[in-house]
């Protein structure tokens, strides 16, 4: 890859991404998202200005699914791959039982962009889930964030509880205010949101508390028009017939025939996911109720992949058996076509080819429309429109002028928008010849690059500081990815305490080696008080926290705070039930509400004969999953399982890719017992409490004989670090 030209990362999790025979409509989830992402990839890295583009999206090993989707990575061009990563095990699941993943897809994406050496320029999150993501690698890289929604929360929620949803099921299945939480979020930090309408801007994102929080640019998306190419192209004497295209003609021409007893009429088509919202049912009953349209054409939709309706999801099963009931409530049988199956690459378009030589029309009555790529397909193939009037389409009839908007709760209208246009010739090859000449002009993909690349450029530009400066509080994440050694420290007792006397030579080593070696404090302290005393002492900003006994992990001078930690500690944590437990121990003393947190119980304990046990017996009777820290023979702090010092700075080396062996530690008493263990180059200042005795002996524990600052230096020499961080800076 170039160094001197554009990385872009960009993001869609949920859905089945492939860079061949897209699924598309195989469920909920692998909808027109995943084409766009798909091409806009692939066009954004045609250009010379880009030397990389990266799709992100999740690594899955089903059995239910192609093996295509656990290849770790899939080269599409030498300038375009797919990244798969792992997150919330390796069954394909639906985008809503995605969001308790996400911050495991994060830690994972940072150990993948440290290892292949290249940072990006920006990011780009497609929907609500990836736009989390997204927003995450902004915040540690310092780096631009572009968002785009595709669909949103607060839009979905109006229009499921005027179906009659109840709020309580609607979060339940689709965990709707968490989503539309996110997505206020993600609007308050990204940089630049790209919509495909203004109707987004105004009626969808305008709905959001923070709607004024990022820049909007409309760059509607475009067609692979090589595929999607008009239908008279094969009616041309000098054409070469493509055997496959031909064959997939064959193939719809065939499956066609199975359902009407005339295939001469102009036929009238949809395509789209079965979805409620989609409003295919609607269509139906306008084709129903009108005897001479029913005379006049035949009808065709084609709603999604299926291979049985019952093992399907609830709201596609209830879709699909709508069309079948009215299907039989109008006895359109010879008249209508629901065929179970088509193939994206191929027959899709040639469907759009097939129904323009009927000299037919297609419609989309969906409820409301976002944007609507299935209109400018049909488009650019000459096949005139019949279009909701909501967003999308409102902009693709202006510009493009062929076809008509209708009320998609008026079957009425429906079919005599379709019967005026199949009925009138001239007006037919009008919209026909429009919509051609017209998606050529407005919508291709290198139209949407070449805006997309302005606009970034711009978006960049103003974050240059963030981009090139390390000690930027927003770049933390570019300066941890070039460091190998690291060294983390308790703060009391041990960086600080009663002989500081070396305190200041500690600092000037940090201040002259900060290029090769990174400092963070791992303490029981809150961040809140760390800070205070970091202050008071005047250190350095450390780049990384571990705060109140490892339970919670913050990153540089703009405390962001490690939402991967905080994920891995939930598990299993029941903070209230532990406090009820321990609230009729008479020996314990809970401490003042600014030492609680949501993952640290905090209790003043004297010592006392079996007193620890007795908290144990009671906790593990109960069956509580908890760690219990007893330190300095007066503080017991009770964190859950997975929490310790030592735990979170094992999970930083796994996340951040530095090994263990390059990482100091160094404490004095039994809350710092933990990160002793291990392959860690564990340091025991002098002044160190009777806790931490047993460890001496260990060969990766040195005990020094200063105290405070002058011991964590023994340690450094101990351990040759000087040496070692000039050998890697050499």
């Amino acid at each position: 890859m170039e160094t001197d030209k554009l990385y872009i990362q960009m993001f869609s999790l949920h859905g089945l991404i492939r860079s061949d025979k897209l699924e598309m409509g195989r469920d909920a989830d692998t909808g027109g998202q995943i084409k766009y992402v798909l091409e806009e990839g692939l066009e954004l890295s045609k250009n010379p200005e880009v030397g990389r583009v990266d799709l992100f999206t999740r690594r899955i090993n089903d059995k239910t699914v192609s093996d295509d989707y656990n290849r770790p990575i899939e080269e599409v061009t030498d300038k375009f791959r797919i990244v798969r990563i792992s997150c919330g095990g390796q069954k394909y699941i639906r985008k809503e039982l995605l969001w308790k993943y996400l911050d495991e897809y994060i830690d994972k994406s940072v150990q993948f962009i440290k290892r292949q050496g290249r940072l990006p320029d920006l990011v780009h999150g497609h929907y609500a889930d990836a736009g989390y993501v997204a927003m995450w690698m902004s915040r540690l890289f310092g780096v631009p964030f572009i968002f785009t929604g595709h669909s949103l929360g607060r839009s979905k929620l109006q229009k499921l509880l005027h179906d009659g949803m109840t709020q309580e099921k609607i979060n339940r299945r689709y965990a709707i205010d968490h989503r539309i939480e996110v997505e206020e979020e993600v609007l308050k930090s990204a940089d630049m949101v790209i919509t495909s309408t203004n109707q987004e801007v105004e009626e969808q994102y305008g709905q959001y508390e923070n709607r004024n929080g990022p820049d909007y640019r409309v760059i509607p998306p475009g067609l692979d028009l090589e595929k999607f190419y008009p239908y008279y192209h094969s009616l041309l004497p000098e054409a070469k017939a493509d055997e496959e295209v031909l064959h997939a003609h064959a193939s719809i021409l065939r499956e066609l025939g199975r359902f009407f007893k005339t295939g001469e009429k102009p036929l009238v088509m949809a395509l789209c996911r079965p979805d409620k919202r989609k409003n295919i049912s609607g269509l139906i009953q306008a084709f129903g109720e009108d005897r001479e349209l029913q005379a006049m054409a035949n009808l065709a939709i084609y709603a999604g992949i299926r291979k049985d309706i019952t093992k399907m999801e609830d709201n596609e099963q209830g879709v699909l058996t709508d069309m079948l009931l009215l299907m039989d409530k109008y006895d359109l049988y010879g008249k209508m076509a629901i065929p179970k199956r088509h193939d994206f690459q191929v027959e899709v378009p040639e469907l759009y080819r097939i129904a323009a030589e009927t000299k037919g029309v297609f419609v989309n009555a969906a409820l409301t429309e976002p944007f609507g790529l299935t209109l400018l397909e049909a488009s650019a193939t000459g096949l005139p429109l019949v279009a909701t009037d909501d967003g999308g389409p409102r902009d693709i009839l202006a510009n493009c002028k062929n076809g008509r908007l209708v009320d998609p709760t008026n079957t009425k209208a429906i079919a005599a928008a379709i019967k005026s246009i199949i009925s009138d010739t001239d007006l037919w090859e009008k919209y026909s010849k429009n919509g051609i000449l017209n998606v050529r002009k407005h919508y291709t993909w290198v139209t949407h690059a070449k805006q997309y690349l302005t606009e970034i450029h711009r978006v960049i530009g103003q974050n240059v500081p963030a981009k090139t400066d390390d000690s930027a509080p927003s770049a933390i994440g570019r300066r941890l990815a070039k460091l190998d050694h690291f060294l983390i420290t308790d703060i009391d007792n041990t960086l600080i305490g009663e002989d500081n006397s070396r305190l200041p030579e500690l600092v000037a080593f940090l201040r002259e080696h900060r290029k090769q070696i990174g400092f963070g404090i791992a303490t029981g302290r809150s961040v809140e008080s760390a800070v205070e005393i970091l202050t008071e002492y005047d250190l350095p900003e450390p780049d990384l926290m571990i705060t109140s006994v490892g339970s919670e992990i913050y990153y540089g001078a703009a405390r962001h705070e490690d939402q991967g930690w905080r994920a891995h500690l939930s598990n299993q944590w029941d903070r209230e039930k532990i406090y009820s437990l321990l609230t009729g121990l008479e020996f314990l003393e809970y401490q003042a509400p600014e030492n609680q947190r949501e993952f640290k119980l905090s209790y003043n304990m004297d010592p006392g004969k079996d007193r620890l046990t007795e908290v144990h017996d009671l906790l593990q009777k109960n069956r509580c999953r908890y760690t219990l820290v007893y330190s300095h023979e007066q503080f017991l702090d009770i964190l859950p399982y997975r929490a310790s010092k030592g735990k979170a700075i094992r999970y930083l080396s796994y996340k951040w890719d530095i090994p263990l062996s390059q990482i100091i530690v160094s404490g004095d008493s039994g809350n710092d017992a933990e990160m002793l263990r291990g392959d860690l180059a564990g340091v025991v200042v002098g002044n160190y409490s009777c806790e931490l005795e047993p460890f001496r002996g260990n060969r990766k524990v040195y005990f020094a004989e200063s105290g405070c600052a002058g011991g964590i230096l023994e340690g450094i020499e101990h351990y040759e670090i000087r040496k070692k961080i000039s050998e890697t800076a050499s």
